[in-house]
């Protein structure tokens, strides 16, 4: 009779009076995630935040600089004291039981019901140790937790699309190499001290790209083999981008992947990358991903479908969308929308060619910086270009392999979720990506980016354009200033030759032959 009941309620009706437990609540992900459920869930008893301490901050200090965030102002006008609901908890991923005190760990056994994990370090050169301790062995402790807590309903973990990157065509389904069993490995590799795992480290990737890559897949099996009795899902989120639709469009406050990326093409200051434009790009604006979680944990709760089931989240199977035109939208939305402080006509040549690629990144990157800074020291002002682009040369080369090869994700789990919801859930809940139109969430992309980001109030937008007009003569005018230049040494170079003599046109031709 209970399950009955719990069948009937809707999403919103379902969340009334239960405490959930989040951990990466301070990620891009996680803000997104909070926001949502406060203000669209308003009957949720509490939300338990895993925090650790950061930068000389108490975890305390790290609340209230969090729930001061702009992404709470509208739930905060909505609902005045709805920040009042959140708890944060001391703790961290990479202790035994999380680092939780007696008290704290006791707090959440007798109350939470459901659990959203997204803790995970992103950086794709990680050393595998770090790795291992937040991408594997964070989500089996956070495992152990849950096994405990009275009331579980449901323990909804975020890996990422990207898992199984040796196969073409990537299932909803949890893939496990046959000659090794993640159990085991794991024993083997915590055997190991710090210098001989790091030596090991390509040989145990294999052909995966990065660490990122290898851990998440890697936790998923552990999950799956060990989560026995605990209801248990897994969402496979893409290249995460700026929202479609909430908190508010656009919504965006990092520079990190692909909203890095496009922030510097649209200041004119990358414009050569190694990007094959023809494969699929498969981003996936944040608030699809976060509204999937909220429906996959009731679903999970009031439906108990057998085994662990995976749903995908990305674009390219349903609304695909190839660099080739993320980048036309991008640059159209650049040149309507322009910074205020841009550094050069924005413009993007995508090259496949490792050789050709490097080449034209010296021509138009690294000599244009080296420039630009002996222009600066001769003038007394502080160097900064090549610094610059260093960063963002190693900031974009971990993502090449992504850019440069593709993989087609089956995402018909999310579908048949939508089928078991009310038209009400899904309107307030979406993630149909069928429904995306690209160029209007470029537009609103780039305006996120230079409200949030770039900080560029919307009145700023007369003068940028009027830059940018300037930018786009000064674009023309060039290259037949640097013809007329070429043409002027290439005619004084043989008016020296003539004037000097046959003899000195005798040893050139001598030169050059050789």
């Amino acid at each position: 009779m209970e399950q009955l009941k719990q069948n009937q309620l809707n999403i919103v009706e379902f969340y009334v009076g239960r405490s959930i437990l989040i951990t990466g609540a301070t990620g891009f992900m996680g803000k997104v995630l909070v926001e949502k459920i406060l203000r669209s869930c308003p009957g949720v008893e509490r939300l338990y935040l895993l925090m650790r301490p950061s930068k000389g901050q108490s975890v305390d200090c790290r609340l209230r600089g969090f729930i001061q965030n702009q992404i709470f102002n509208k739930v905060k006008e909505q609902q005045p004291n709805v920040m009042e609901k959140i708890t944060a908890v001391k703790g961290d991923m990479t202790l035994p039981e999380l680092g939780l005190s007696s008290s704290d760990l006791q707090l959440l056994i007798e109350n939470v019901s459901i659990v959203f994990h997204s803790a995970a370090t992103i950086r794709f050169n990680e050393e595998l140790k770090t790795a291992l301790e937040m991408n594997v062995k964070g989500p089996m402790r956070l495992l152990e937790i849950c096994r405990q807590m009275k009331r579980l309903e449901a323990l909804v973990h975020v890996s990422t699309a990207f898992s199984n990157l040796d196969r073409e065509e990537i299932k909803e389904e949890v893939y496990y190499n046959p000659e090794v069993n993640p159990v085991k490995l794991i024993e083997y590799l915590d055997g190991l001290d710090d210098d001989t795992l790091k030596n090991m480290t390509p040989e145990l990737l294999g052909e995966c790209p990065n660490t990122y890559v290898y851990t998440k897949t890697l936790a998923e099996q552990l999950l799956e083999t060990t989560c026995g009795a605990v209801p248990l899902a897994i969402v496979r989120p893409s290249i995460v981008t700026a929202a479609v639709s909430e908190p508010c469009p656009g919504w965006v406050d990092n520079m990190n992947g692909a909203t890095g990326t496009i922030a510097v093409v649209g200041k004119g200051i990358y414009r050569v990358m190694k990007i094959n434009a023809k494969f699929i790009s498969d981003i996936i604006p944040v608030d699809y991903p976060i509204n999937l979680m909220i429906a996959v944990a009731w679903y999970l709760a009031t439906h108990r479908p057998t085994g662990v089931p995976v749903y995908t989240c990305t674009t390219g199977h349903r609304n695909p969308l190839t660099w080739g035109i993320l980048s036309h939208w991008t640059l159209e939305s650049w040149k309507k929308f322009p910074s205020k402080e841009t550094l050069w006509y924005p413009s993007v040549w995508y090259m496949n060619n490792d050789f050709l690629c490097k080449i034209n990144q010296t021509l138009f990157h690294h000599l244009p910086a080296y420039l630009m800074d002996l222009l600066m020291m001769v003038t007394g002002k502080r160097i900064k270009w090549v610094r610059l682009y260093e960063k963002i040369n190693k900031a974009f080369a971990p993502l090449e392999f992504f850019t440069t090869h593709q993989w087609q994700f089956i995402s018909n789990n999310p579908i048949h979720l939508m089928e078991e919801m009310t038209t009400e859930d899904q309107e307030m809940f979406y993630f149909d990506v069928r429904k995306i139109n690209w160029q209007n969430y470029f537009e609103n992309y780039i305006l996120g980016i230079r409200r949030i980001v770039f900080k560029e109030d919307f009145n700023t937008l007369p003068l940028a354009r009027s830059n940018l007009k300037r930018l786009f003569m000064v674009r023309q005018i060039l290259p037949f200033i640097l013809s007329m230049f070429l043409i002027f040494v290439f005619n004084y170079f043989f008016l020296s030759l003539f004037l000097l003599g046959p003899q000195t046109v005798i040893v050139f031709s001598e030169i050059f032959s050789l």
